[in-house]
Formats: C-alpha cells, sequence, structure tokens
C-alpha cells in the first residue's frame, strides 16, 4: 500500500507522541508504566478476568474468534458487534484504578472496557472501526498494552495510506475525533510472537 508509515518505535520516556495521521486524533503514550509494572499488570489481568472464547458466524459456520475476550462496565452497558451482545461483569479494583489513568490521560470519563487476550501471535483481529451506534458519532477510546509488543495498523478509508504504531507494554494510545469514520484499525496475526498480550480498550457505551 503506498504512503505506509511506521509511527512508533519503542522508547523509554513518556512523551505523548500525536500520531501522523490525516482526518484523525490519535495520541500514543509510549510508556505509561515501567517494565516491571507492565508485567505486574499482566499477571494481574491474565489470572483475574474472566476470559470467555466467543464465536462468530462466517460463511454460514459457526469458527471461534481468534482471541479471548472480557466485557466489563456500569450497569446497562451491554456492548454489541459482529452479532454478539456482551453483558458487563461488575467492575473489579484493578480494571477500576485503570480506569481512572485512562480518564486522566484522555481527559474524558469511561463506563466501560472490552479486554483482549492475545495468546500469542496466531491470535489476532481484523480489519474494523469502533463505530458501533451505541458509541456515540465520535467516541473516544483508551487502549492499554501490556504483555508482548503487537503492531495494530490503520487503513484509511478512502486514501492508500496505511500507519502502523508498535504497541508496547504499559503503553497507552487514545483515538477521539473522526478517527473512526475515516480509519480501519487491525491487529495482524504474525509467527514473530510467541507471547501473551493483554489489550484494554477503555470506552463511554450508551446505556440501554
Amino acid at each position: 500500500m503506498k504512503n505506509q508509515k511506521s509511527l512508533f518505535d519503542a522508547d523509554d520516556n513518556n512523551t505523548p507522541w500525536a500520531l501522523d495521521m490525516p482526518n484523525a486524533d490519535v495520541v500514543y503514550h509510549p510508556s505509561v508504566f515501567s517494565d516491571g509494572e507492565a508485567d505486574t499488570w499482566m499477571q494481574t489481568l491474565y489470572r483475574q478476568l474472566a476470559w470467555r472464547q466467543d464465536h462468530i458466524k462466517m460463511y454460514g459456520k459457526r469458527i471461534p474468534i481468534p482471541r479471548l475476550q472480557a466485557w466489563y462496565g456500569d450497569q446497562g452497558t451491554a456492548y454489541q458487534y459482529s452479532g454478539l451482545t456482551m453483558q458487563p461483569h461488575p467492575w473489579i479494583p484493578a480494571l477500576l484504578t485503570l480506569k481512572g489513568m485512562s480518564e486522566d490521560l484522555a481527559d474524558t470519563s469511561f463506563n466501560s472496557v472490552l479486554a483482549n487476550l492475545y495468546r500469542d501471535g496466531n491470535d489476532g483481529v481484523g480489519k474494523h472501526a469502533d463505530n458501533e451506534p451505541e458509541l456515540g458519532q465520535n467516541p473516544i477510546i483508551a487502549s492499554f498494552s501490556f504483555g508482548a509488543s503487537r503492531n495494530l495498523d490503520f487503513y484509511h478509508n478512502k486514501q492508500s495510506i496505511k500507519r502502523r504504531v508498535c504497541l508496547n507494554a504499559g503503553s497507552l494510545l487514545v483515538m477521539k475525533g473522526e478517527t473512526q469514520h475515516y480509519w480501519q484499525h487491525c491487529v495482524a496475526k504474525t509467527k514473530k510472537v510467541s507471547e501473551p498480550r493483554i489489550n484494554l480498550t477503555f470506552r463511554y457505551v450508551k446505556r440501554t
């Protein structure tokens, strides 16, 4: 694809970067946590979250989603995507702590979080936008990463532009503004990664 650019690689300081993406507002905080802190969060979330294997229908077949998931939030924050309806588990202390930090850094309020566990490089998520109706017109998404570093690829909907950012352990990515209208994003599968990764995407869902 034309105009491909790598936006950020590993760095030791937490100076936020505004990513060079037209029609988008995306900021990357590379090191919210130290390596040791990030590892502790990875182990805590791995043990404490209610991970589940969901399935979707494709070409008339029921197939497992290539990652494990967990949905937490306030009462009434059910979330739907790809034909799935996820009812929220009650908040646990670890998630409430990270929620508060993400709200401070994103300068907004969240009422729910989608947790994804990528068991290794065989797990991933295809191209999509976080544009479900219950997220509102211009949703703000704050995404914490722990565990193995994985690339997040962005694809512009109307131009031949691709952007890539390496999401390192202890980092936070914030997407806001018109980002979801103009860009899709994905975490591609890779044979280069053998370790697990946990990603938390905090968001505000309209209550049912």
